[in-house]
């Protein structure tokens, strides 16, 4: 899979999200301008000691990721589209995307690409749930949906025991 963050302003999320690529073996792509540099120790402290295994690709704006991913499946997580993100049929291909905490993915792309809009339901009166948790919400879906393939489906026998 892979996770696309649109102009992220902050560190910690990205962090977070770096490392849930990490986890679930997902390109993360960024498409500047970032809030942050990739090197500030917010970043870097929220994705652990997993930045080394995680594939990071960057863009300079969004015309440039659409250029270096021609043909790709593109679904945008907007609060304003109408279909809900587990409405889709996911791919392993996939690109899922999702836009900077304090406005969200810009009206010009959401509407050029409109048959892509996903939403994650919740109440009317709240504005959004924190990036990272959106991220993860969406793409455990996209994995549940193909079966987890490729991860690790038992706990540990080292680290937990039914036996106590």
């Amino acid at each position: 899979m892979n996770i696309v963050l649109h102009e992220p302003e902050i560190p910690q999320n990205t962090g977070n999200i770096a490392r849930t690529c990490a986890c679930t073996g997902s390109t993360l792509h960024l498409i500047e301008p970032l809030g942050f540099s990739i090197d500030e120790k917010h970043v870097r402290r929220a994705g652990l000691d997993y930045w080394s295994d995680v594939e990071i690709r960057t863009y300079h704006d969004f015309d440039d990721f659409i250029r270096q991913n021609p043909g790709i499946r593109l679904f945008l997580a907007s609060t304003k589209a109408p279909r809900r993100y587990t409405d889709v049929q996911y791919q392993p291909d996939d690109f899922i995307m999702f836009g900077k905490e304090t406005a969200g993915i810009p009206e010009e792309i959401l509407q050029s690409h409109q048959e892509g809009c996903i939403r994650i339901p919740m109440l009317e009166h709240f504005r959004s749930l924190n990036l990272s948790n959106s991220v993860a919400i969406v793409l455990y879906e996209a994995l549940r949906q193909l079966d987890f393939v490729g991860m690790q489906d038992k706990g540990s026998p080292r680290t937990f025991s039914w036996d106590r």
